[in-house]
């Protein structure tokens, strides 16, 4: 998922999108420490949406703290 689409998001929307990325790399590390992962590059990428998420969260913070 691309920042700019986050962006577009409401807050609302980011959290919840915040919360199935975190249920999917907890899903994605249980596969993992059971041998039944293949692609191991999902967890980098899951993890990298999840830093693009709450960076964008922090962004809109700090946006509505400022007005």
């Amino acid at each position: 998922m691309k920042a700019a689409e986050l962006r577009a998001k409401s807050p609302e929307a980011l959290q919840q999108e915040l919360n199935s990325l975190l249920k999917a790399q907890f899903s994605l590390r249980m596969q993992k420490a059971t041998q039944q992962l293949t692609n191991t590059s999902q967890l980098s990428k899951v993890r990298r949406d999840i830093a693009r998420a709450r960076t964008v969260q922090a962004e809109k913070a700090k946006g509505e703290r400022k007005a």
